[in-house]
């Protein structure tokens, strides 16, 4: 699909019976639309209801191992949206770098909801280098799905205030990437939080 940077890839799993909600997600910069989390919710989801989209950014379509600048991972976000006019309520999402993008695009394209799957809430050992000013602005409800274990800030490092637009899932023994320690089942845990986004955007 073509965008103003590039082409990008769009991966669609319909809703099994009525639609109730189409979920668009977007991947991270160490990786592609075959993420474990986001195979997770496409899935777990459209048995509940739910389509899911999942758009690979031109960056990766093109080979490159480097993701772009965040202007650019937003165009291509935007571009792809509004060429796939998605109809009904639509959610936004995406995992790491992926859930950046949403956050600062939920409110441009109408959504109802955003799923951040591993935010990145700062750089690994730089707590003072923070992005919660992307999560709180999204302007939108918002489900941030967390391990405990994730270097990238742990759902203790997230502010926890009464007024805040999102709420944080803490998926235990996870890393960044949801892996999990020896001995803890990483298929289980994957169905447990494809369920927990399920619930949450439901509800």
């Amino acid at each position: 699909m073509a965008t103003p940077v590039g082409d990008a890839r769009v991966d669609i799993r319909p809703a099994s019976g009525a639609e109730r909600l189409t979920l668009a997600l977007g991947h991270g910069a160490g990786g592609g639309i075959e993420a474990a989390d986001l195979v997770a919710l496409a899935e777990g989801l459209p048995p509940r209801g739910i389509t899911v989209v999942r758009i690979e950014q031109p960056w990766r379509v093109a080979g490159r191992k480097i993701a772009t600048a965040p202007p650019s991972l937003d165009a291509a976000w935007l571009a792809v949206l509004e060429a796939l006019g998605l109809g009904g309520p639509v959610a936004v999402g995406g995992r790491s770098a992926g859930g950046r993008v949403a956050c600062r695009t939920a409110t441009q394209v109408g959504a109802v909801a955003c799923v951040a799957l591993a935010f990145p809430l700062h750089p690994p050992g730089r707590p003072e280098k923070s992005r919660l000013g992307e999560l709180a602005g999204a302007g939108v409800p918002t489900l941030v799905v967390q391990g405990d274990r994730d270097a990238f800030g742990s759902p203790k490092a997230f502010p926890r205030k009464r007024s805040s637009s999102f709420v944080v899932h803490a998926v235990p023994g996870a890393d960044h990437s949801f892996r999990v320690p020896r001995g803890q089942d990483r298929a289980s845990t994957l169905e447990q939080m494809a369920s927990t986004v399920a619930h949450w955007l439901l509800s």
